[in-house]
């Protein structure tokens, strides 16, 4: 008998597995925080033998070469991933043992990555699982133009390779567990992130990659590739070089007059806070990326690489947690921390800071409205390019939120509304905006009833949407 445990990775929309028989396990694609891995492996009673990387990862920092440190386990690493640690080269065709009768067996997969590998568990000599990486997803696959823009067409016909070949070598009910897209910016189209998994059979009768022929596989899967994230440019890198073990010890508490002092040297102040408590209340200068949501991936995507950052949030508990996220994309200590409420983060003297939430309904109101002294409402629009075919608020300026930062003082003068698909995005940016001292109005509700309120149509000529 054996065992697969996911690890969720909600954040970054990965997932990484621990699978094994009775006496031993193989840790797949680690986060970095690889303590709970640990813990897994000692509730099963096994020893990891083996952490296994399917390839460089590009969105997260690996927690592989950690892991096998603290547990002695073996580190395979694809033969062709360009590494500067010693580690187990692993090449196409190569079968490693992990228990009793339970049994890996490395799959070339190029496409993702050129070296990309992914892994057949096999029971008895039968494949029982596939850990699939950034090949084979649930539903596509993982995008071909991490690595080199040079390289991209062709990564994406390897990659339509590499799918067939994984669906021509295995039974349909072998279970395909990849480790990106539930979420995460590595897949190259929608992903089922509520799946639970799938199989071979499954993607066989629905993945592109396997119902497309190849060229039109390619053309499509090239038009509808979306921005990439700006941190991603120092994953690879990192993980090359072998990433430094994290440090998760609390972070130094700051009060009111340090909080000042670093914002006014020019660091990032971050309220976890959700969306609607920053909006009736915070520190003047901070930004809002809420804790619950997808915090490294904006965070790590908008702030300037190294640049010092502070976290607030009510509880020590939500400080901790973001710690961890934020290690997983390699920002690995914050300058400081502070917990409680604005009452608490505020200079004496001084007040909190706050702006209106909306709705649609309530924007259609005041565009409908005449013109007040202030002039007419300016629709800020931060959603992603690709999004915009779908729809967009006539008139709109389009700026989406990981170019916001760079790009204010293109934001024309009066209050600015500001709106993405659900919320959230929408909220960061009126952050932004705020602590950039403009009037704002974040809309926090879902863009179908923009489309209801009567507000979606053409663009044209002398509208202020822009790329």
């Amino acid at each position: 008998m054996f065992f697969i445990d996911t690890m969720e990775l909600t954040g970054l929309g990965n997932r990484s597995y621990l699978a094994g028989g009775r006496r031993a396990a193989v840790a797949v694609d680690p986060p970095r925080d690889v303590d709970r891995l640990i813990a897994t492996a000692a509730r099963h009673g096994v020893r990891i033998a083996l952490v296994v990387e399917t390839h460089v990862h590009n969105d997260y920092v690996t927690g592989g070469l950690e892991l096998a440190r603290l547990t002695g386990a073996r580190y395979l690493v694809p033969a062709g991933a360009r590494v500067s640690f010693d580690r187990v080269p692993v090449e196409d065709g190569d079968v490693h043992p992990v228990d009793a009768g339970l049994a890996l067996r490395a799959v070339a997969t190029p496409g993702h990555t050129p070296h990309h590998t992914a892994y057949v568990l096999e029971e008895g000599g039968r494949p029982v699982a596939a850990f699939t990486g950034g090949s084979l997803l649930i539903g596509t696959v993982g995008r071909p133009d991490l690595v080199e823009p040079r390289l991209t067409e062709r990564l994406a016909r390897a990659q339509h390779a590499s799918a067939h070949r994984l669906a021509d070598g295995l039974p349909d009910a072998t279970v395909v567990l990849p480790t990106h897209g539930f979420g995460s910016f590595c897949a190259a189209g929608h992903a089922d992130g509520a799946s639970t998994g799938t199989t071979i059979g499954a993607e066989r009768a629905r993945n592109d990659a396997l119902v497309k022929d190849v060229d039109t596989f390619v053309a499509e899967l090239l038009a509808g590739l979306d921005d990439i994230p700006a941190y991603y440019a120092h994953m690879g890198p990192a993980n090359a070089a072998g990433p430094a073990p994290v440090d998760l010890t609390p972070p130094r508490q700051a009060d009111a007059a340090e909080l000042a002092a670093r914002l006014a040297a020019g660091e990032w102040v971050v309220d976890l806070r959700s969306r609607v408590a920053f909006a009736e209340g915070h520190l003047a200068g901070s930004f809002n990326i809420e804790g619950t949501g997808s915090l490294a991936t904006y965070l790590a995507w908008l702030i300037p690489w190294g640049k010092p950052v502070s976290l607030l949030a009510a509880t020590p508990e939500e400080v901790a947690a973001a710690q961890r996220e934020l290690v997983r994309v390699g920002i690995d200590r914050p300058a400081a921390a502070a917990t409680g409420g604005p009452a608490d983060w505020t200079p004496e003297g001084e007040q909190p800071r706050s702006f209106r939430r909306a709705a649609f309904t309530d924007l259609a109101a005041a565009l409908a409205a005449p013109p007040a002294n202030r002039g007419r409402p300016v629709v800020l629009d931060v959603r992603r390019t690709s999004e915009r075919a779908g729809g967009a608020v006539t008139g709109s300026l389009h700026i989406p939120v990981h170019l916001l930062p760079g790009r204010i003082g293109e934001v024309p003068p009066g209050p600015v509304w500001v709106h993405c698909a659900r919320g959230m995005r929408a909220a960061i940016a009126a952050s932004l905006l705020d602590a950039a001292g403009r009037e704002v109005v974040a809309v926090d509700d879902s863009f179908d009833n923009a489309v209801r309120a009567g507000l979606t149509g053409p663009q044209r000529s002398g509208d202020t949407a822009t790329a």
